[in-house]
C-alpha cells in the first residue's frame, strides 16, 4: 500500500511545481501565433530568459481583439495584449483596462513616439499587392484603380486594422471626397473579409487582382519564397502609416512579467524575429539591420496618418461613409 502513497506523492509534488511556474497570457492576432507567424519564435526566445511559460492566446485581427478585452473588461485573461495600432489606440486607453508600459527606449519609426500607454512593435505601410506577371497597367492612384476593370479583395475595418488603415487611408488622401472614391471603388470590390489572412488567401488562389496588405508583403514571396513575382503599388497620394503596439493590462496578477515582455518585445531578440515573419519593419532596427530584399520594396513619396486624438471622430465618420457607399 506505500507504493500507491508514494506515487501520490510524487503527483503532488509535480502539480505543486507546475503551479509555480508563472504564466503569461498574451492575447494577440491569428496570424501573429500561426506556425508561419513570429509567435513560436518569440516564445521560444521569452521563455529561455523568462523562467515562465508564455501563452499566445490568438482573437482573430487586431479590431477583434480589441473588442474581446473590451467585452472582458476586468475580468479578462490577458497580461498583455498585442496587436492593436494607432487606430486603436485611442479607444483602448478610453476603456481604462490599461496601464502605462514604463519602458523607455529609442524606437526608430517615421514619426516620434509619446504614447505612455502602448509601446510599438513594429510598423509599415498599407499597399494594394499584385502579381507583376498579372497586371499589364499597375494603378497608382485610387482613381485609377477605381477607374479601371481591376478586382480587389479588402477586409473589414469593424474587424480587421488593414481595413480600418484603408477607410483612414482614403479619409487622409481625399477627405471630403472620400464617399465618392468609395463608391467609384464599390464595383471592384470582390468581397469583404473579417481578416488579412483570408483575404491575402483569396489573392493567392487568383480570386483577385489585388489585396489590400503591405509594402513589405512581397518581401515574403521574395525571401521565403525566392518568388520575385510580387510587388506593391507605390500611389501618389501616399501611404497610410500604422504603427503596431502592445500594452499591459492594468489588473493582470502578473505586472512584473507582463513589464519584462514588453522591454523584450523592443530588445535585439524579438526585433530580429519581426522582419522575416511578421514581414514588417521592426520599431527599433536591429544590430545587424534589415534582410536582404527589403531594400527592393516601394518607398511611399508621402507618409499619410493622423493624430491618435483625431482618429475616434474620423474612425465614426468614415465608417458610415464606407458602409453607405458599399450598400448602394
Amino acid at each position: 500500500m506505500r507504493y500507491p502513497l508514494l506515487a501520490a506523492g510524487f503527483c503532488v509534488i509535480a502539480n505543486v511545481a507546475i503551479a509555480e511556474t508563472p504564466v503569461l497570457t498574451v492575447y494577440t492576432y491569428d496570424s501573429f501565433v500561426s506556425d508561419w507567424g513570429p509567435g513560436p519564435a518569440v516564445e521560444k526566445a521569452f521563455e529561455e530568459v523568462c523562467g515562465c511559460d508564455l501563452k499566445f492566446v490568438g482573437s482573430g485581427d487586431g479590431a477583434a481583439l480589441l473588442a474581446r478585452v473590451r467585452l472582458e473588461g476586468e475580468h479578462t485573461k490577458a497580461d498583455v495584449v498585442l496587436g492593436l495600432d494607432t487606430n486603436l489606440t485611442a479607444t483602448a486607453a478610453a476603456t481604462g483596462l490599461f496601464a502605462p508600459h514604463g519602458v523607455s527606449v529609442d524606437l526608430d519609426l517615421p514619426k516620434a513616439w509619446q504614447n505612455e500607454i502602448f509601446l510599438p512593435y513594429d510598423w509599415g505601410y498599407f499597399a494594394f499587392v499584385y502579381k507583376k506577371d498579372d497586371l499589364a497597367k499597375v494603378p497608382t492612384n485610387f482613381k485609377n484603380l477605381a477607374a479601371s476593370d481591376l478586382k480587389i479583395v479588402i477586409q473589414d475595418p469593424r474587424s480587421s486594422t488593414p481595413g480600418l488603415g484603408l477607410l483612414m487611408w482614403v479619409k487622409a488622401a481625399y477627405g471630403d471626397e472620400a464617399p465618392q472614391i468609395w463608391e467609384a471603388l464599390s464595383d471592384n470590390i470582390v468581397t469583404v473579409t473579417k481578416g488579412w489572412s483570408e483575404a491575402y488567401g483569396m489573392f493567392r488562389e487568383g480570386e483577385a487582382d489585388m489585396v489590400l496588405s503591405y509594402t513589405t508583403s512581397p518581401a515574403y514571396h521574395l525571401i521565403a519564397e525566392q518568388d520575385a513575382g510580387y510587388a506593391a503599388a507605390a500611389f501618389e497620394e501616399g501611404h497610410y502609416l500604422q504603427i503596431e503596439v502592445a500594452g499591459k493590462i492594468a489588473g493582470t496578477d502578473q505586472p512584473e512579467l507582463a513589464g519584462a515582455f514588453l522591454k523584450f518585445m523592443v530588445s535585439d531578440a524579438f526585433q530580429t524575429i519581426i522582419p522575416t515573419t511578421n514581414w514588417m519593419y521592426p520599431a527599433k532596427t536591429p544590430e545587424g539591420g534589415l534582410p536582404e530584399g527589403f531594400d527592393t520594396l516601394i518607398t511611399p513619396q508621402k507618409s499619410l496618418s493622423f493624430d491618435e486624438d483625431q482618429v475616434v471622430e474620423i474612425r465614426k465618420k468614415s465608417l458610415e461613409e464606407w458602409l453607405s457607399a458599399l450598400s448602394k
